[in-house]
């Protein structure tokens, strides 16, 4: 191993500190989440990651949408799907600033609660995302979706990493759901298939077609 990538090279939030909600307190946030919602209501869900390729709930319409204030951005510690406690992942989220293009989704009132109760358990094992209403502009027309963004205040939220140790972790990092550089990847040809460019998370991927650094 290539010791200027390791781990112990850059600080990484402390094993210890990670906490999985209770099903109280998840019950609690997905209840805050649809406060307002009345049963004969769609909802509309904003992905922007493995949502784009794998949303695990049936919808009748999608649409690509794009939302100011946020960009998709590798700012996630994974430390169960894509990674562990001991040698997290990182995945995306939607940090503050910019824009992101992604994709919405629109689940059908009599589904809403069975989905959004599984959705929340695959989302939010943390409380590393913030779920918020926020308008998107789609070609048919603006929508309020639902989307996951990223919760600064927690040792989930990812700082001052090299774009070296970026890549060493993508490339070694491996969770419940598989290898991060799988994650990485998917999420990139989901969105070249849909027509969402990404420049950021193209040269990624480009680095990442590189071999690895050897010790």
């Amino acid at each position: 191993m290539n010791t200027a990538y390791s781990p112990a090279a850059q600080s990484l939030p402390s094993p210890a500190s990670f906490r999985l909600l209770t099903e109280a307190e998840r019950k609690a946030s997905l209840q805050a989440a649809l406060a307002h919602w009345k049963p004969d209501q769609d909802v509309w869900v904003y992905g922007y990651g493995s949502l784009i390729w794998r949303p695990e709930f049936d919808f009748t319409e999608k649409r690509i949408a794009l939302l100011h204030g946020y960009h998709r951005a590798l700012c996630l510690w994974s430390r169960v799907n894509r990674g562990t406690p001991d040698q997290p992942g990182l995945v995306f989220g939607l940090d503050v600033g910019g824009s992101c293009r992604g994709m919405a989704f629109r689940i059908p009132a009599a589904s809403v609660p069975a989905d959004m109760e599984a959705l929340w358990r695959r989302e939010m094992p943390s409380g590393a995302y913030i779920p918020k209403w926020i308008n998107c502009r789609t070609d048919q027309g603006a929508i309020s979706a639902l989307a996951f963004t990223m919760n600064r205040n927690t040792d989930a939220y990812v700082r001052g990493l090299s774009n070296e140790h970026l890549l060493h972790i993508v490339r070694n990092a491996h969770g419940s759901y598989g290898p991060c550089v799988e994650y990485v990847l998917e999420t990139a040809d989901a969105l070249k298939r849909s027509n969402i460019h990404d420049k950021r998370l193209q040269a990624l991927v480009g680095q990442l077609a590189r071999p690895a650094p050897s010790a």
